[in-house]
Formats: structure tokens, sequence, C-alpha cells
């Protein structure tokens, strides 16, 4: 019998068995390092959350600033980089050379492919029962996923920082509940039914909400002979989800308790209706973005009235907002079996769309038929509301405009979640479920430009690719339109796209390419802007990159505080204009600071006689 090694784990004849290994980590319960058969002493929670941070990104450069957004969160010391320094020194200390930690820029890189990773293992094993499960080959698929479900020795990084919990655990958490639901599919298709009953009656008992895990009993139970047992379970089920969340049982459910009572089989898979955007050709980098938006959309709190679930994307024009809106919607689609709906709530002309217009869009797509004459506003809520109230479904609302747009378009029901881009900070979503865009760090744009120009491409002239990056000043716009181009002509040296960015007069005019344009881009948000805030942008450009206050660009541009700081205001409501703290002092004025490039696009308006 040939066994090949591959991740930890050796396959033979194409059915998964594992493999010792001389180093092993485990993220699937507590964070851990084994070596030898013996555990590394590694002691304290913010070193196990150094360790899971590395490894979860498989042998990519982790900054500073993620490793400080997982220890700290939002909030780290003034010593974060010597305090994360001596995070790392100690955990080379613990491991003793088994692995390598490899500083890089402004990060480090833990290097683990001679190692076994329990997630790994998991997910490897998980992909080929899948792909047993899709093949009909139900008692590989039954082994390979019970494999992957014995990598698993607890919670998943149960002894990490909670800011570093909450980001991963759900997904994590998710993974595994998919695989225990595949592997008792194929144990239902072998006719394992009646040795499913024992272990589904404990699941259920354990998650008496999860409809999935109960339709399951209901079927095994229906083929054990045992109806009325079924019929029981069913009416538990239906209770609790009426006492706790006040919805009906879902298709699901309800569809195995139809087929018991018509003596029919197990229910097919259902695929999920998929409406969304292209997906990015070229998608690097917002990792902890990307993390945090699936966590808010995948966590539901427990119990009766759970609020809805939604997430709001922020940032300035070309900042990515819509591709990342779409990349997490794609990766989460297989946890809403109702369906992911995509929405664009501005026009042709980036005007607002008028809510009744978005929903009677949303509710054709859900297969209701809407009268030619309208219900109005009011009745197509009600509609829409009633429509969704026990599905589970994501929703995708792209490029709001203010609240009044947002507040009728949300559903009711707790499981359907929302994912809400917008250049603005809106209220209808909490601050606390909202990720703002900052510019990618010169390491994120190198990698997206890499993936889209060509990594040997950008590799062989590293210091054109770094001046390139610089002159985009991390909006991903620009590096995909400056990588775009560069694809198109591949005759040019790197050094020619980076020089044509170099004069900031001709910058916007070079980003540009196809349908993409940066300066369309970043002029859309003028409209709807004050016009007294569109006529004092172009004079706000002689303040420079900034940062500066409201005082003093009201002297330079000879208006009153009070105006200058209103026109400020609305810049950085428009994502134009980026705020700062004043400082120490709470009574110090707070300053504001340019974008580079939106610095460029004021400055090429034409200027009134006067800013105001």
């Amino acid at each position: 019998m040939a066994v090949r090694p591959v991740d930890g784990i050796a396959e033979p004849d194409g059915v998964g068995a594992e493999v010792p290994a001389a180093l092993e980590f485990r993220l699937l319960g507590p964070v851990s390092a084994i070596r030898f058969g013996r555990p590394v002493p590694l002691s304290g929670t913010k070193i196990h959350t150094v360790l899971a941070v590395l490894l979860l990104a498989r042998g990519a450069l982790v900054t500073d600033d993620r490793l400080s957004a997982a220890l700290w969160g939002d909030a780290p010391p003034p010593t974060s980089n010597s305090q994360i320094y001596t995070y790392v020194s100690r955990l080379r200390k613990g491991l003793k050379g088994a692995v390598e930690i490899s500083r890089k820029g402004s990060g480090y890189v833990l290097d683990a492919k001679n190692a076994q990773v329990d997630l790994f293992s998991f997910e490897r094993l998980d992909r080929l029962g899948q792909q047993a499960l899709r093949e009909r080959r139900h008692e590989d698929a039954g082994r390979l996923l019970g494999l992957a479900l014995d990598c698993w020795s607890g919670h998943a990084l149960e002894n990490v920082t909670d800011h570093l919990l909450q980001a991963e655990q759900p997904r994590l958490e998710f993974l595994r509940a998919e695989a225990l639901e595949r592997r008792i599919e194929a144990d239902l298709a072998l006719g394992r039914h009646r040795a499913l009953v024992p272990e589904l009656l404990s699941l259920v008992a354990r998650f008496p909400m999860d409809e999935n895990l109960r339709a399951h009993l209901i079927t095994a139970l229906h083929r054990s002979d045992r109806q009325a047992a079924a019929v029981k379970v069913y009416g538990e089920g239906r209770r609790i989800l009426d006492e706790q969340l006040g919805v009906a049982p879902g298709p699901q459910l309800s569809g195995a308790y139809v087929r018991m009572l018509h003596g029919e089989g197990a229910p097919a898979p259902r695929k999920p209706l998929v409406l969304l955007p292209a997906r990015a050709a070229a998608f690097t980098g917002r990792t902890a973005e990307a993390a945090r938006l699936r966590s808010l959309l995948l966590r539901r709190a427990p119990g009766p009235g759970s609020r809805l679930r939604a997430a709001l994307v922020t940032g300035m024009p070309g900042s990515g907002k819509t591709a990342l809106a779409a990349e997490v919607a794609y990766h989460c689609a297989r946890a809403f079996p109702d369906g992911v709906l995509h929405a664009d709530l501005q026009d042709a002309h980036r005007g607002a769309r008028p809510p009744a217009a978005v929903l009677t869009e949303i509710l054709a797509a859900l297969g209701e038929a809407v009268p030619a004459d309208g219900t109005g506003l009011n009745g197509l809520v009600r509609r829409y509301r009633a429509r969704t109230a026990a599905a589970r479904m994501l929703l995708v609302l792209d490029d709001a405009l203010s609240d009044s747009q947002l507040a009728p378009l949300l559903p009711a029901g707790p499981d359907t979640a929302v994912l809400v881009t917008s250049r603005a900070r809106l209220a209808t979503v909490p601050a606390v479920h909202t990720v703002a865009l900052r510019p990618m760090s010169d390491e994120e744009a190198a990698a997206l430009l890499a993936e889209t120009a060509g990594a040997e491409r950008i590799a062989a002239e590293p210091s054109a690719a770094r001046d390139l990056v610089r002159h985009c000043a991390g909006l991903p716009l620009a590096v995909r339109i400056a990588g775009a181009r560069l694809a198109s002509r591949t005759h040019w040296p790197v050094a020619r796209m980076a020089a044509q960015l170099a004069e900031p007069r001709s910058r916007l005019a070079a980003l540009s390419y196809g349908d993409l344009d940066l300066s369309r881009t970043l002029a859309r948000a003028l409209p709807p802007l004050r016009p007294a805030t569109r006529a004092v942008l172009p004079w706000l450009a002689k303040m420079g990159p900034g940062p500066f206050t409201a005082r003093l660009a009201g002297d330079v541009v000879g208006l009153a505080e009070a105006e200058a700081e209103r026109a400020l205001e609305d810049l950085v409501d428009a994502s134009l204009i980026r705020p700062e703290a004043g400082g120490g002092d709470a009574q110090e004025a707070d300053r504001y600071r340019f974008h580079p490039l939106v610095l460029l696009l004021a400055d090429s308006l034409p200027r009134a006689e006067n800013p105001l």
C-alpha cells in the first residue's frame, strides 16, 4: 500500500491516514505545540495568540499591525512593537529552532511546512470528504470526514485573546459544524441511521435550535421505523423555535417532516441562490478586515430577541469596499442556504436609488411578483420583511448614501445578515459593527500589484515597484489600474509606469485604464456634498497634505473657523479627508489630513473667485 504524506496526512489508496510528525501545532482546541510527543512549554495568552496568528497566515507575512490588532484590538500600548518582539523571541526560544520565525519588513513569517498543523489536516481531510460525497463515494466520505473531525480537541483557539477569538473562532466552528453535517449525510446514505440515532439525540439536546441536526434526526428515526419519536422531535423543534425565536421551522426541518409523513427518503441538498457581482480577478490583503466581517455576519446571539446581524464597510472612494464585500459574501455563502443577494443602492448617475425600486428588485429575485401599479413603499417593506422573516439569507447592500435610504431595506428576521458598503459612517449600523478601510500597507499594495501585473515582473524591478506603490498611496483602485496598464503592455518596464506616476500634475490622468478611472471614481463623492463644501474644497488644497486645524484652514482660505470646520467635517463624512486626534490635551483642536490622491483631485478643480 503506497503512502504519500501531505500536510502531515498520508493517503493510502486515496483515503486519509495520519503520519507522526516531529513537530505538531494545534489550533482546533487550546493553541499548543507538541514536539516529539511532548508539549512545548508556552505560557500566557499573548504567546499563544502570536503563535496562532502566525500559523493562520499559512506562511504569509504577518505585519506588526496585524499582530497588534490580535493582541490588543484597537487600543495597543505605546510599547506594542517591543512587546511583540519579546513575544516572538520567547516563542522562538520555546520552539528551540524547530521552525523558522523570520523578520521580514514590518512583520514576521513562520515557516511550518515541515510541521503538522491540525487545522490544515482538518481542511484537507474535509476537502477530500466533500469530493467523495459529491462523487457518491459515501464510505470514503464518512471515513475522511470522521478523520477530519478527529483533528479537533476542543473549541478552536481556546487560549487566545478575545480579539483573535472573536475574529476567527466563529469561522472555524462553522467549518466544524459543516463537516459534522456532511459526515452524518454520508452515514445516512450508507444506511447507518440506527447507529446515528444516539449521536443525533445527543447533538439535538446540546443544540436544540439547530434545524439541520433536528432534520437529520427525524430522517434517522423515520428510517428506523420510529415515526412517533420523529413526530415528537419535530413538535419539540417547532415549539422551541416559536418560543425562543418567534419563527416557524425552516425549509429543511419542515421538509424532512413532510417527507417522513409521505414515507419518502432523506432530503436532497439545496443549492443556495447566489447573486453577487463578479469577484475581483486579483484580491489580496484586507485579511483582518475580512475576518472581522465574517465574524459579524456568521455570529448569531442565542435566545429570543436576537438582533439583526449587520456589518458596515466604509472607506474613501477606490478603497475596495465592494471588492471586499463580494469576497466576504462568497466565503460566507454556504452559511446562508436561502440565498445571497446583492443590490446596488446608487443609480447610473451615482444618485440614490429609491428604496421602493431596490425592494422591488430584491422581491423579484426571491420569486415575489410585484404588481405593476406597485403597493407603495410601506406595502413593499411589509412584503419584504414577511418574505425574509424566517429566511437564512445574506444581503449585500452596496454604496448606501444615507440612513433614510438604508432603513427600509433592513429585514426583520435574526437569521438574515446584512453587509452594507458606504463612504459614510451610517447610524443605522452600530459603530462596533463598522469596519473602516484605511490605505493598504506598502507590503499589501505590493502584493496586489504583483497579483495584477505578474509576480516575476514586479520582483525583477523592486525599486521601481516600490516607487509605483508609493505613488498609489495605498489606494487599491490606483494599484489595480497601474497593474492593469502594466499587464496590458508587456513590453513596458515597471520603471516606465512609475515614471508616469512620479509627476503629481499628470498622476491622476495616468491612473486610468478602460472603464477604470481614478479621477472619475473620486469625483463621484462630490455631488452629494453641500454646494458650499464643494466650493471650498479646491481652496483647501492650498493646505497641502496636512495635518492642519480648522482654524488654520480658515485663516489660509479666508473663512471663519466655524465655516471651515463644517466644510472639513462634511469631507470627513464623505471619506474625502481623514481626521486625527488633536493630541493629549482634550481641549486641543482636531486636525485633518488629505489623502495624497484626493489632494491632487482637489487641486485640479476650478476655484471660484471666493471660497463661499
